[in-house]
């Protein structure tokens, strides 16, 4: 049985503390995994996992294993991959996630280009909006919009985006158009939070170097981007988006931008992996890839 394999198993089912989402993620039969670790616990003389009816935990020298594997496999990558000259002939999987409005707007439409240069890769795409778990959920990379909290991964920033302003020209009707900052005061702002109960930011704009907020009403809250959308249209307020993701409805008409004095500060564009030394050159070739996509549209 290869060395190598079983090592991977065994890497997977420690970040995921599961046999049955450790086999999801390689696309092993939960069986096949546990039998993978079985053999690397009968090879190495050591227990390395324990197991209860709840989760799975590394012993002490299994948490040793995992870090020593981790490298090793990186290691292997990288070697594998040494001598190939023609980007074609990179081979594997690519797990990536990203919001969803991207995935539709920007990944989906340009990815037959990358992946006919690139025959041998497999792409498993996962797009939400919430913040996935890069490293526990087996991610190679991820897109973000907006500040990046988590210091135990690498931020690359692509670009930034504009926001605009705008409502639905229903809005409009019921409550004119709002001029100034004191206007708002008589108008309605769709709440977007993360997750559901925290508390809104409010209205926000950018004055000079400072980002200030202004209080609002709004009947709807919402914590997905395309809720978000839909909630505007609908005609329940003012929201503030990136000018990328609705160019088609500003120009059909469909929204209508508003007190354009006052953007919301523009939000950057990350790719975030996992700080680990050596990036496997597949997603390294994907990541310049989706930058390229990515600045091209600012």
């Amino acid at each position: 049985m290869n060395k190598l394999e079983l090592l991977r198993t065994f890497v997977r089912v420690t970040e995921l503390s599961s046999f049955t989402q450790a086999g999801e993620s390689l696309g092993l039969p939960r069986s096949t995994v546990s039998e993978h670790v079985q053999a690397l616990e009968e090879l190495l003389g050591a227990r390395l996992l324990q197991r209860t009816t709840r989760k799975v935990q590394a012993t002490q020298d299994g948490r040793v294993l995992y870090e020593r594997s981790k490298d090793l496999l990186a290691h292997m990558e990288e070697l594998e991959g040494l001598f190939r000259q023609d980007e074609a002939q990179l081979a594997g999987r690519i797990r990536v996630d990203l919001p969803n409005v991207m995935a539709r707007d920007m990944l989906l439409p340009h990815l037959p280009s990358f992946m006919g240069r690139h025959p041998l890769i497999e792409m498993e795409i996962s797009s939400t909006d919430r913040q996935v778990d890069l490293i526990a959920e087996g991610f190679d990379c991820v897109l973000r919009v907006g500040a990046q909290p988590d210091q135990t991964v690498v931020a690359r920033r692509v670009c930034s985006m504009p926001m605009v302003n705008c409502v639905s020209p229903a809005y409009l009707q019921r409550h004119g158009m709002p001029e100034t900052l004191a206007d708002l005061a008589h108008h309605q702002l769709v709440h977007y939070v993360r997750p559901l109960g925290a508390r809104s930011a409010g209205f926000e704009y950018q004055q000079g170097s400072k980002v200030e907020r202004v209080a609002m009403a709004g009947r709807v809250t919402v914590n997905s981007t395309d809720a978000y959308q839909a909630a505007c249209l609908g005609g329940f307020g003012i929201i503030q988006v990136p000018q990328l993701g609705i160019g088609d409805l500003l120009a059909s008409g469909k929204l209508v931008a508003v007190l354009p004095d006052y953007p919301a500060p523009p939000l950057d564009v990350s790719l975030l992996y996992a700080g680990q030394r050596h990036l496997p050159l597949r997603v390294r070739v994907f990541m310049d890839w989706m930058a390229a996509i990515l600045q091209a549209r600012h």
